[in-house]
């Protein structure tokens, strides 16, 4: 069971490694900054009231939602930005971290949404000791991970004469 501060909006929030899982409650929900301008305020403006504690935001080419959503809320905003067919996102990367003063929106690599899902579980472990003791394993996995390919490599050059 998770404790009712850990949840996000936008994203499953569900980090998976090979013999670990962290699960957030979530909302998913698609959005257009441009042609719904109203729903989306509304949306952000209220995400408080229903439990949400962090909101990730995709978005490409202009890439307007994370930050209208960032400007409506007093939550938390991790913008996610979408590559593009042109640009390949860069476009987007732009977009999302130029936002004004008084306006922040935290952002991850260009598609890189796990990063967002995995900042997104940080943010809410500062307030759930259960879910930091999870990414604390997480974290754990990851350099156990990088310390088995370190001796990999190692062997193989071993194994070359080098």
């Amino acid at each position: 069971t998770l404790s009712p501060t850990c949840r996000s909006a936008s994203t499953r929030a569900i980090v998976r490694s090979p013999d670990h899982c962290m699960r957030c409650s979530s909302q998913l929900t698609s959005d257009d900054a441009q042609h719904r301008r109203t729903s989306t305020r509304s949306y952000a403006e209220t995400a408080h009231e229903r439990g949400i504690r962090v909101i990730i935001a995709g978005a490409g080419g202009a890439a307007h939602l994370p930050g209208m959503i960032a400007a409506s809320t007093p939550l938390p905003v991790i913008g996610v930005p979408v590559p593009t067919r042109n640009l390949n996102g860069m476009d987007s990367l732009l977009s999302i971290v130029q936002m004004p003063g008084g306006v922040p929106v935290a952002t991850v690599s260009i598609g890189n949404a796990k990063n967002a899902g995995l900042l997104a579980v940080q943010i809410l472990s500062t307030a759930d000791s259960d879910l930091r003791e999870r990414m604390m394993a997480y974290k754990r996995e990851l350099i156990a991970l990088v310390e088995t390919m370190d001796t990999t490599v190692a062997h193989l050059a071993e194994d070359a004469g080098q």
